[in-house]
């Protein structure tokens, strides 16, 4: 477990650390220029997959520009026993930009690094919680009450 952190970045330079190259000191920059990102659980309208930085720095841009990503906490790191692979269990915080709806969220990420960046991360989420603070409460109540 490790304290709240600032910052999705950081809780990475943090906990993959040693692992990453040096100077880099964003998400982007710890992408690999041909990695690839996949969503296995996105709800229908977010891409399921992004393929090299280039593309993973327009899809942060457009999540930026609907959910205000606050603090990350509860992070644990578990080895895999292959050399570079890494599961990582951690909780993410924020709020919707049109609702205000806060976004509350519990991670499971797969992540596969070489020579210093991440080549491959599949990113385990809650659809649900993403819709609630995207669409709002009453749209997800009406969902389940369906």
């Amino acid at each position: 477990m490790m304290d709240t952190v600032k910052s999705f970045s950081a809780m990475l330079r943090r906990t993959l650390g040693e692992h990453l190259e040096p100077g880099a000191e964003t998400f982007v920059q710890m992408f690999a220029e041909d990695g690839v990102m996949e969503f296995p659980y996105a709800p229908p309208g977010v891409p399921q997959r992004v393929e090299g930085r280039q593309a993973l720095a327009a899809h942060l841009e457009f999540l930026a520009s609907v959910i205000e990503f606050g603090s990350v906490s509860d992070v644990a790191r578990h080895e895999t026993g292959e050399t570079g692979v890494f599961i990582l269990e951690f909780a993410g915080f924020g709020r919707g930009q049109e609702t205000g709806e806060p976004y509350e969220q519990r991670y499971i990420s797969v992540i596969r690094v070489r020579d210093g960046h991440i080549v491959h991360y599949r990113d385990y989420w809650n659809p649900i919680e993403v819709l609630r603070t995207l669409k709002g409460r009453p749209f997800v109540e009406s969902l389940i009450a369906s």
